[in-house]
């Protein structure tokens, strides 16, 4: 474990990134939201899965693909952190302008499908969720792995994979509870507002970071 030690701050900036990420409303809760409302808890963390899985794919990939550019050209780590810093900065600009006017929920019907069909639901929209993608890059422009070794990696993309689920699964429990939905709901605003706030500061710790 002695090995893990001298990665854990990039760790932890990391994972906090990721935990924002999950958490906040997007494209997967809005998913979620409709499965919990229309096919219950079980069906919703299938889904989980898939998208716990997309998000993986999306992980390595985006590791792969910068450590590959950056072996191109040194200054391509600058320019990754400017441009998630860039795209967390428009996030903190929506979440502060629904905060001002929260839009109306929709989820639509959510046809009946068998475990695998939510699975693949789940692991098709994240994969191309661009939000998710972008999100990704910012992590790996850290470079929380950079020179780590087979047990530095195994750890954490596990570790994502549990913040990933695990922050998806607590939406699905949520939203499958009808007091629940209605609090969120009231809640909005401060909810959209808090967001905000992370993403500014994120963004700012990105664009600042060497």
């Amino acid at each position: 474990m002695s090995e893990l030690l001298p990665f854990l701050p990039g760790f932890l900036a990391a994972f906090s990134i990721l935990l924002v990420a999950a958490s906040s409303p997007g494209p997967a809760v809005a998913m979620l939201l409709g499965i919990s409302m229309s096919r219950g808890r079980t069906a919703a963390l299938v889904t989980c899965l898939g998208i716990a899985c997309g998000s993986s794919l999306i992980n390595l990939a985006t590791m792969l693909g910068v450590g590959l550019l950056l072996s191109k050209a040194a200054w391509a780590m600058q320019l990754l952190r400017l441009i998630g810093a860039a795209y967390l900065a428009w996030l903190a600009y929506g979440a502060f302008r629904k905060a001002a006017n929260p839009p109306a929920l929709a989820t639509g019907p959510v046809p009946a499908r068998s475990a695998a069909r939510l699975f693949a639901a789940g692991f098709a929209l994240q994969v191309t969720n661009p939000k998710a993608i972008v999100f990704w890059l910012a992590i790996a422009a850290l470079g929380a792995t950079a020179g780590g070794g087979a047990l530095v990696y195994a750890a954490f993309f596990t570790a994502c994979w549990l913040i990933s689920f695990g922050c998806h699964a607590a939406w699905a429990l949520l939203l499958s509870s009808a007091p629940v939905r209605a609090a969120y709901t009231r809640a909005r605003r401060s909810v959209e507002a808090t967001l905000g706030v992370l993403f500014s500061v994120f963004a700012f710790k990105l664009a600042t970071s060497r």
